[in-house]
């Protein structure tokens, strides 16, 4: 998978060659996922989206779908795109995680509004909170959704003290669902590559 800094139709592998490297990088992928998965309290998890996780999206809607017109791979892109992190930015899909299908439903009526209440901390600097769901409304008056795509946008001095090491805190300070983690290093690291 050859990593270019954005997706268009010729970057991408086709279905057959995709199936060939799959069989060979696909643990490689859900290492870099897991890399780069922070879960917060019991039931939230961030995925942390990048150019790696974006391109794997879209050849494994490719080939599930087995679509190799190009109108088809347009729209796979179209779909996907908006999620790759800019250089300012993370990007990352929230999934609030229930096994339990009642307290599912109970618990997405009680966190309308979690979306908005996710933030970053860079060491030093004050809260960012996130830029949920810029394509549509995930929500409506009686319940949240399971998933939701955030984006955290940082001032240059954050982006550098990122880079420079400095320690990050993921939180949620929804009246339901406080809760905030430290970032781990090797997490950090792989995002700190994010940003420009």
């Amino acid at each position: 998978m050859q990593l270019t800094g954005y997706i268009t139709p010729e970057s991408l592998m086709s279905l057959e060659a995709y199936t060939k490297w799959r069989k060979v990088h696909k643990p490689e992928v859900i290492a870099h996922r897991r890399l780069r998965s922070v879960q917060l309290g019991e039931h939230l998890n961030l995925q942390f989206e990048s150019e790696t996780t974006i391109r794997y999206q879209i050849q494994e809607m490719l080939r599930i779908e087995k679509v190799f017109e190009e109108e088809g791979i347009a729209q796979e892109i179209e779909a996907y795109a908006p999620l790759l992190p800019s250089g300012s930015n993370w990007k990352g899909t929230l999934m609030l995680e229930y096994t339990d299908i009642h307290e599912r439903k109970r618990e997405l009526a009680r966190l309308i509004g979690i979306e908005d209440r996710m933030f970053v901390e860079v060491e030093g600097s004050p809260r960012v909170y996130a830029i949920a769901d810029e394509d549509l409304d995930r929500e409506n008056d009686e319940k949240t959704s399971a998933v939701h795509f955030v984006r955290f946008e940082l001032t240059p001095a954050m982006r550098a003290a990122v880079k420079a090491g400095a320690a990050v805190k993921l939180g949620c300070d929804h009246t339901h669902y406080p809760a905030h983690t430290q970032m781990a290093a090797d997490t950090l690291a792989s995002l700190a590559g994010d940003l420009k």
